[in-house]
């Protein structure tokens, strides 16, 4: 017996799934690794100081904005898994299934540094340690969440729907 096409697992919400998967583990893995092996040593400059590893902590948001809001960026984080849980009934496009898996992906990355990081649940701060001059210090995360966040609007801009269709001019 076949699932009704609201629950069924289709070829766009698997690759969700996989991207956000894929996201979550990459930014981790990577959050260990820094912390391990660079934390408290000397930064790592490559490219001749066009990108720099150095491990920072941020309470706040991307660009350090709004340091000691960590509350109500988990919450934040938490709203975005929501709403990506709540799209897949009607998830049929592939863009939009990387988009939306990029943006929980990097969601759920920050929110773990949240919840399992120094000082505290829910208090934690987010691993940086990419840092490009005159730009900022970020990570995974934070990357996805931008890419993600281009690509939303980029789709939308074109009038690709999460249901795959194409909105018309009207």
């Amino acid at each position: 017996m076949q699932a009704a096409r609201g629950t069924a697992l289709t070829k766009p919400r698997i690759l969700l799934v996989l991207v956000a998967l894929l996201t979550i583990a990459v930014d981790v893995g990577t959050k260990l690794l820094v912390v391990a092996k660079l934390e408290g040593r000397a930064p790592i400059d490559l490219f001749d100081g066009l990108v720099t590893f150095s491990v920072s902590r941020n309470s706040g948001a991307a660009f350090s904005f709004a340091q000691g809001a960590t509350v109500l960026f988990s919450l934040v984080a938490v709203g975005v898994a929501v709403y990506v849980v709540r799209t897949l009934p009607r998830l049929h496009s592939s863009a939009w299934a990387v988009t939306l898996g990029l943006l929980l992906g990097g969601a759920l990355g920050n929110l773990s540094d949240r919840l399992a990081r120094a000082p505290g649940f829910a208090r934690g701060a987010v691993v940086d340690f990419i840092y490009v001059p005159h730009f900022a210090t970020f990570n995974v995360a934070d990357s996805a969440i931008t890419v993600g966040a281009v690509l939303a609007v980029l789709l939308s801009l074109r009038g690709v729907e999460v249901d795959g269709t194409k909105r018309t001019a009207g």
